[in-house]
């Protein structure tokens, strides 16, 4: 397999009470005035971005057409036990008009293919739901 460069996402952060975040194509700009709950928010934007394309891939390669775009509500719980920190996840998936089982078996697939759930996979707790 030879591997091509697909994108490159540029971020520039700061700390702090002024801190911020900002995309090198200033697409993304937003004001950060404590890393926490921001970055558990960004990660799940990211994911559920990632993941909405990953069902839309997993949909061409199934021959399925999407009747409407998919939507999801992503959760990233930031945990503390015995002074270690971890994450747990639970991607929530709508696709209206698609019958439940093809739906389902869209989620499972876009799981496999999603770059964001290869490379939590067995590091987080995750729950892809069907709502």
């Amino acid at each position: 397999m030879t591997e091509k460069l697909l994108f490159t996402g540029k971020t520039h952060n700061k700390g702090g009470r002024d801190g911020f975040t900002r995309s090198s194509d200033g697409e993304l700009d937003l004001r950060l005035s404590q890393p926490h709950p921001a970055a558990e928010r960004l990660f799940g934007a990211a994911w559920s971005a990632c993941f909405i394309g990953a069902i839309e891939v997993a949909a061409g390669q199934r021959k399925i057409k999407l009747p409407v775009d998919p939507e999801i509500d992503t959760e990233i719980d930031l945990n503390a036990d015995g002074g270690s920190y971890f994450l747990r996840a639970r991607l929530n998936v709508s696709l209206p008009g698609i019958e439940r089982d093809v739906a389902e078996e869209l989620i499972h697939a876009a799981h496999e293919i999603c770059p964001y759930s290869k490379a939590t996979r067995g590091n987080i707790d995750v729950s892809t739901n069907l709502i």
